[in-house]
Formats: structure tokens, C-alpha cells, sequence
């Protein structure tokens, strides 16, 4: 996401919050991917105002950006956060954290720009604790479904790199072992007055390369834009269980006993 989308980030990650009033977790660390500053870090301090905060920030994203966004937040936890660029994620495919690290990963808006969401999740697994929980959001490949039968090569258009909808998530959550999966998913529409306008979201939300300096029959253009909000959950749950996986059988050490006599 730019700057200019943030708005977008801001009001999602405020409806992820709203969906974790009926959760009961506690939570000491946590793992917020992508982080950035916004209004609803002021809720997101108050909800966990004792926890570790862990934070993978988005391309673009300042330390000091995120720490005075924090700090204008009565963030009590402001010394004991760990800022890491997301970019590290990108280049090694791995987060700079231990196993079994972090009780919850809030991610918000990012899959849609993976090239592999379940690698992503596989990810979350391992530094998740036992009873550990990912909630996140993406967009869906409803999304600019209003561009996709234009004919014009100068706009460059492009989808979502993900092309992931909530079922295909839903399995990839399985198959990386986590429990109770929950998806859901609304449109929203964004209205314009401007073609332009329209055309600086669609760059923005990278359903476009660049705007063009001039567009033949840019009145062709709608004046509006889907958005299809993908939300989940799910729990990282019976993690010291045996698993099974390309045909053998993996087994922590912690369910070894010695049999006493």
C-alpha cells in the first residue's frame, strides 16, 4: 500500500479490532504485518497496552515514524518494540523471530501482494505459540473487477499478484496446520468524481503499473471501484502433536517420556 491508500489500511485494521471483541486471548507478544502508523494504533495500544510488539513496517514506513506514532498514542509499551522492514521478510522468506514467539499476528491488507500466501502462513505457524491465533485481512480477486474488461493498453492494467480467494486461503490454513479456520468477506465501493481520481487509487492499490500522462477515451472509465475485503482467522493449536507429512511422521521431542518403573 502508498501513503495515498492508507486510509484503506486505517479502516480495516479498525474492523479487525472490532472482530476481536469476541476473543479471549492472552496476549504478550505480538507480530503486526505490515506495520504503519494510523488511528488505529491508538485502539490497538489500549486493547494490548502491556504486550511486546513486534512489527514488520511497510515499504516506505520511517522508525522514528512508527515510534512517534506510537508514542502520540500513550503506547506503554513503546521501549520494548522491535521495528524490522518488511523487505527482510521479502528477501530471506523468513521473520527475524524464534519459534513458538508471539501469541497472536495481525496482518492487515498484505497477502494480495505475496507471490505465495501459504509460504506466508506457513510462517506464522512457526513463530505462533500453542493456542496462538493469526487474524488478517487481503483483497480479494473481486477487486477492480470494474477494469477488468477495458480496452485500453496505455492504462496498463494489472491484476492482484494473489489471485487467492477466501476458499483457497481456507485450505492453505489447513494444510499449515492451523485449527478452526474462519473466513469472511464484504465489497465495499469507492465512488469518484473523476476518472483521475479513480486512476491514482487503482496505481495505488497496484491494480495498475503507472498513470499515464494522457489516456485516449479516459471517459470510458467507470466511476467506480470494487473492493473485495477477505478477512480470517485462525488457531495455532496442537503444534507438540505428532505430524504427519510427505509420508513421515514428525514427533517433538516433548512427547518422548521415560517410563518410569
Amino acid at each position: 500500500m502508498t501513503q495515498q491508500i492508507r486510509w484503506l489500511q486505517d479502516e480495516i485494521a479498525d474492523r479487525m479490532l472490532q472482530k476481536l471483541d469476541i476473543v479471549n486471548l492472552d496476549v504478550k507478544d505480538v507480530l503486526i504485518v505490515p506495520d504503519f502508523p494510523g488511528n488505529h494504533v491508538e485502539a490497538f495500544a489500549k486493547r494490548y497496552p502491556h504486550a511486546s510488539i513486534k512489527s514488520l513496517t511497510e515499504e516506505g514506513v520511517s522508525s522514528f515514524g512508527m515510534w512517534r506514532s506510537k508514542a502520540i498514542s500513550n503506547w506503554r509499551s513503546l521501549f520494548r518494540n522491535n521495528l524490522t522492514p518488511f523487505a527482510s521478510y521479502q528477501r530471506m522468506g523468513k521473520f527475524d523471530l524464534p519459534d513458538n514467539s508471539v501469541d497472536l499476528v495481525f496482518s492487515d491488507l498484505l497477502m494480495q501482494d505475496l507471490s505465495d500466501p501459504q509460504h506466508f502462513l506457513g510462517e506464522c505457524w512457526r513463530v505462533l505459540r500453542e493456542g496462538g491465533l493469526i487474524t488478517f485481512s487481503y483483497l480479494g480477486p473481486d477487486t477492480g473487477k470494474e477494469l477488468f474488461p477495458l480496452e485500453l493498453p496505455e492504462l496498463k492494467l494489472k491484476k492482484l499478484l494473489s489471485p487467492w480467494d477466501m476458499h483457497d486461503i481456507g485450505d492453505a490454513l489447513l494444510k499449515e496446520q492451523f485449527s478452526d479456520p474462519v473466513m469472511d468477506m464484504e465489497y465495499l465501493t469507492l465512488q469518484y468524481e473523476k476518472p483521475a481520481l479513480l486512476l491514482a487509487d487503482a496505481v495505488a492499490l497496484k491494480l495498475a503499473y503507472s498513470t499515464p500522462p494522457e489516456i485516449p477515451k479516459i471517459d470510458v472509465l467507470p466511476l467506480k471501484l470494487t473492493l473485495e475485503i477477505v478477512y480470517g482467522h485462525a488457531w495455532a493449536i496442537g503444534k507438540h502433536l505428532a505430524k504427519a507429512k510427505d509420508n513421515v511422521a514428525y514427533i517433538d521431542p516433548n512427547q518422548i517420556g521415560r517410563k518410569s518403573r
